[in-house]
């Protein structure tokens, strides 16, 4: 793997653009959560898909699909951001996110689970927290064997599981992520069985829109606040987010919003991720996606503006 470009700010989030041996670009992202320093907190965010076949409506990364990358590109990723910083292998920090989120599906790529095997073997990072965020798409049943597996044996508490779930409206759920997948009677089984005591709570995700329902009664019906937890995120400023007229109903500098409130009354803790929004500039967020910038001429106000001007050769 050959890493073309990179942008960002080191004491924030840095995008890597590299080319793996199949001659295909990738991105893959390091960041930290300030204030907190890099010892306390440190997340890495790789992709496992060349593109994406789901094409939600609010992510650049779904486009020009073009296969799994390897086990053997996954794990380059990875690599690459821990020797950069920890030649050694050893890596310090006290909460260290491995999240399989920047670009594509992780359970349409088998190898993702031999990476989870692999990584307590190869670094010595005691903070390890493997990170799956999905859709949860149909006919991906040897996917959620095998996770729940080496949850299981390798990680216990030491695992975080979430849902994109992002609108209890079952047509406008259909219309985000244009996919076949799981009911919410199929992701609150299946969380119910990965779920033990003392492991994390299984977060379920809202990249909220302006207008797009969020129905606590729904919510509850299905999962318990007990072995599910709520979290609120932006919707982020992409191209894709701007043709289909999505905005985000999550706005800076505002901390209070009826829902929160209301499912907290539920029973449900709540996470509002907003993150920074210097992150949309380098274009690390989540539903952004540089290169696709990069073959795009129209601006978007607040988001890659601190892109690389070109590639290396």
């Amino acid at each position: 793997m050959k890493v073309l470009a990179h942008t960002g700010s080191p004491d924030l989030a840095t995008v890597y653009i590299a080319e793996t041996s199949e001659g295909k670009k990738i991105e893959f992202v390091e960041s930290v959560q300030p204030p907190l320093p890099r010892e306390e907190k440190w997340v890495l965010i790789v992709s496992t898909l060349y593109g994406c076949p789901v094409e939600c409506k609010m992510c650049d990364a779904g486009a020009n699909y073009q296969g799994q990358i390897s086990r053997t590109d996954i794990m380059n990723q990875i690599d690459y951001m821990i020797t950069q910083r920890y030649p050694n292998k050893i890596v310090p920090a006290k909460k260290f996110k491995v999240q399989f989120a920047r670009m594509g599906e992780p359970a349409f790529n088998l190898d993702v689970i031999e990476v989870l095997e692999d990584l307590p073997q190869l670094y010595q990072a005691p903070g390890l927290i493997p990170c799956i965020s999905t859709i949860a798409p149909e006919n991906c049943d040897r996917f959620f064997e095998r996770l729940l597996d080496v949850k299981q044996h390798l990680y216990k508490n030491l695992f975080q599981l979430q849902f994109s779930i992002h609108t209890t409206d079952l047509s406008l759920r259909e219309w985000l992520m244009p996919v076949r997948k799981w009911d919410f009677n199929a992701i609150r089984q299946y969380g119910e069985t990965f779920y033990e005591y003392g492991d994390r709570k299984i977060t379920l995700n809202f990249a909220l829109a302006e207008g797009i329902p969020l129905d606590p009664n729904e919510l509850i019906s299905y999962f318990n606040p007990e072995i599910f937890l709520i979290k609120i995120t932006p919707v982020n400023p992409t191209y894709k987010a701007m043709h289909h007229k999505l905005t985000s109903h999550l706005k800076p500098n505002v901390s209070e919003y009826k829902i929160v409130n209301q499912l907290k009354k539920e029973g449900y803790e709540v996470i509002l991720s907003m993150g920074e929004l210097q992150e949309n500039q380098i274009g690390s967020n989540c539903g952004q996606y540089i290169t696709h910038y990069q073959q795009n001429n129209q601006k978007l106000a607040n988001s890659y503006t601190c892109i690389p001007e070109s590639f290396n050769s």
